[in-house]
């Protein structure tokens, strides 16, 4: 293993642990306020959530494909691999950007205009309700949906926050592979950018179910 592979896994391994204290985080409030964080996931949207997940796992492959290219010397498979990716990324952001518009009209967005309406009178949003949720919380416990909000926003906006930095060298890679760097035999650079999506992806796959499925059921 190289210089530049090693710090990549070492930068891995950094942003595990930062992941990881976020999830701990999430899963101890979930603990201590459970229906207000049943009733923020149902305000969650699984179609969008699934979407995002079925855009990621596609674009792995898609990454993976260019690493192959790129091991065997193929320049227009390897360009068409990474403009493949590029493209999922910025369908995932662009999805992402319609849930948060969401959450923005609601006045979901934890902050001083952040609304209880929808946890306390389930009239005013019927469409969640209807389907989920026949009954208002408590004003204490529905304060807490602020905190799964706050959590929320947090993991997904930094988990988006490294989809726009890969989708940013993606540009430069797809630049650099057109002309001809990475068929050369100097893989290094895109196998280390290759790990790195991947453990973005994973990233997501432990979001979609941690926010939008598990606690749903209450």
């Amino acid at each position: 293993m190289d210089a530049t592979s090693f710090a990549m896994w070492l930068f891995l391994l950094t942003e595990i642990m930062f992941f990881g204290g976020l999830f701990t985080a999430y899963l101890i409030y979930r603990n201590w306020y459970y229906p207000a964080f049943v009733a923020g996931s149902h305000q969650l949207n699984i179609f969008w959530g699934t979407a995002n997940t079925a855009v990621l796992i596609t674009s792995s492959f898609t990454m993976a494909m260019g690493v192959w290219c790129a091991q065997t010397r193929r320049k227009g498979g390897l360009v068409l691999s990474l403009c493949l990716t590029l493209l999922l990324g910025l369908v995932f952001l662009g999805i992402k950007s319609i849930e948060y518009s969401e959450k923005i009209e609601k006045h979901h967005v934890p902050g001083f205009h952040y609304s209880l309406r929808s946890f306390t009178d389930p009239a005013s949003d019927p469409e969640i309700y209807d389907q989920y949720h026949d009954k208002p919380l408590a004003l204490d416990m529905a304060r807490h949906t602020e905190m799964y909000f706050g959590l929320y926003f947090a993991m997904t906006g930094m988990h988006a926050l490294h989809m726009i930095i890969g989708c940013a060298i993606l540009g430069y890679l797809i630049f650099r592979a057109q002309a001809g760097d990475y068929t050369t035999g100097h893989v290094t650079f895109v196998e280390n950018f290759g790990l790195y999506w991947h453990f973005v992806d994973i990233i997501w796959i432990f979001l979609f179910p941690l926010l939008y499925l598990i606690s749903r059921h209450g």
